[in-house]
């Protein structure tokens, strides 16, 4: 009988695992020694975390990024037709969300293997429960482009969206591009649209705040080198 492929949400940040995540899934991973990860040290740091006596050399890792060939990764699944469940772990929150795991379920899947997803920190859905933004309609979109014109035009267009479609526009930055990207969207939305940035969420900075974009022009928030997500919504 082929084994189950559990998807193991993790921490966001340096905060206890009991703070986030649920007992359950730290009984589920403990006899599981197949593991498909982004970067092999943050699973075994997060695998030490879950079991200080977590037998990691028994553990048998494959990684998962933009250098794995689709061969690679179907070759990864075959600890499950052998029977041995197998656990996926993100970098930071959930497998699969903003994740290469998703190339992983998508086999899993067509395959007829069980998936099994577990309950963690989302970062984008967290952002947008205390944002006080659409959560009934809302959109991820990932990252902007890097090309200065090219981030004017899609920040834009996601507000138009936001307007006519009466919906919520989420997306991500890398941490030192932060305060470029927030000067980006003060000084090119409409005054009244909301922004919303989130940072350091389950951490000890954590801080979620909500202003117009001609408040944010007034704002003083230290944004460099935290970990943010971005919402704007219609004013």
């Amino acid at each position: 009988m082929p084994g189950i492929l559990y998807l193991f949400p993790v921490t966001l940040a340096e905060s206890p695992l009991e703070q986030v995540l649920p007992e359950y899934n730290r009984q589920l991973i403990l006899p599981i020694r197949h593991f498909i990860v982004e970067e092999v040290r943050t699973a075994r740091r997060f695998l030490k975390k879950a079991d200080p006596g977590f037998d990691i050399d028994a553990c048998q890792f494959y990684s998962l990024n933009k250098h794995t060939t689709p061969e690679q990764i179907a070759g990864y699944l075959e600890a499950l037709e052998n029977g041995s469940d197998m656990g996926l772990l993100s970098e930071a929150g959930c497998p699969a969300i903003a994740d290469p795991g998703a190339d992983i379920v998508r086999i899993a899947q067509e395959k007829k293997y069980k998936v099994v997803p577990l309950v963690g920190p989302s970062s984008i859905l967290l952002a947008l429960m205390g944002s006080g933004f659409n959560g009934q309609r809302f959109a991820f979109e990932g990252y902007l482009p890097v090309e200065k014109d090219d981030r004017i035009k899609a920040i834009k267009r996601l507000e138009q969206r936001s307007y006519s479609e009466d919906m919520t526009q989420i997306f991500i930055e890398t941490p030192y591009r932060n305060v470029k990207l927030l000067n980006d969207l003060t000084e090119n939305l409409r005054p009244n649209t909301r922004i919303c940035v989130a940072f350091d969420l389950t951490g000890p900075d954590e801080n979620i705040r909500t202003l117009s974009a001609k408040d944010w022009k007034k704002d003083q928030t230290e944004l460099t080198k935290k970990p943010c997500i971005f919402l704007i919504y219609k004013g």
